[in-house]
């Protein structure tokens, strides 16, 4: 889930160290569930499938979606499934996934209060040497990005990094989504762009945390909202891929909270 809004630096909120904590537990239950996901992801699968395998884990661990429910139309799914050009927000399906075929799985959980945000995208079967290059930059993509996270640093020189890589890979970031500040709420100040101009945007200190979301696609960087209301989707057809982590700003340097335990 991401949107792209206007920036107020005063509502942006340092989570305390007990909430980062929290935090790393809610991420540590939600990095297994995506590995779950993922090994789940296979041909004749459906993007149901998946939510229905996500909701009950959740709720098995006493935690609850973040996505169900969300927004305006309600998302009707746990977890967000898009398939190949869908880059974002695509609505859990009952169509089978087929050899070829990219999903990107995303998924944001509740848990003790605090809330947390990741995805990933995994090939189905046998993919093209072009979806496998994409999803090797996107996820190179998302390392390059969470080495920015320093304390110091500003939001601009995570996105001008992400840009700078993904476009020398002849590949594209979407710019009318972004990733974004996470914790208390689902969606919280900074917004943290793909691209811009090193230095710019927010500047990180202790405390913040963000959802660093790198969003990828072939030939042109332009998408559109599908007639369902949520789907996000490349307008040129072609796949797309999406890979996310929450990340802590801290002293030591970006500690990632969405890793198993």
């Amino acid at each position: 889930m991401k949107r792209l809004w206007v920036l107020s630096a005063s509502m942006i909120t340092k989570k305390s160290p007990k909430d980062i904590e929290k935090l790393a537990r809610a991420g540590a239950l939600l990095a297994t569930i995506l590995d779950g996901l993922v090994k789940r992801a296979i041909v004749g699968a459906t993007g149901k499938d998946l939510d229905a395998y996500a909701l009950h884990e959740m709720e098995l661990a006493g935690a609850k979606p973040a996505f169900l429910g969300y927004g305006q139309p309600p998302f009707p799914g746990s977890i967000c499934v898009s398939v190949n050009a869908e880059v974002v927000h695509g609505l859990p399906r009952d169509i089978p996934f087929i050899t070829g075929d990219i999903v990107g799985i995303d998924a944001g959980l509740w848990l003790d209060g605090v809330v947390v945000d990741s995805a990933r995208t995994v090939g189905i079967g046998t993919i093209s040497k072009e979806n496998e290059h994409l999803m090797s930059v996107t996820k190179r993509a998302l390392e390059i990005g969470i080495q920015q996270a320093q304390v110091g640093n500003t939001t601009g020189d995570i996105g001008h990094a992400i840009q700078e890589y993904v476009e020398s890979e002849e590949l594209e970031v979407v710019r009318a989504l972004v990733g974004h500040g996470v914790g208390y709420d689902l969606h919280e100040e900074p917004q943290v762009p793909n691209f811009g101009k090193a230095g710019s945007g927010t500047r990180l200190v202790e405390g913040i945390v963000i959802a660093i979301e790198p969003m990828v696609t072939f030939v042109s960087p332009e998408i559109m909202t599908a007639s369902d209301g949520w789907s996000i989707v490349a307008l040129s057809g072609k796949p797309s891929a999406h890979e996310e982590h929450t990340i802590a700003i801290t002293k030591n340097g970006p500690r990632i909270l969405t890793v198993a335990a």
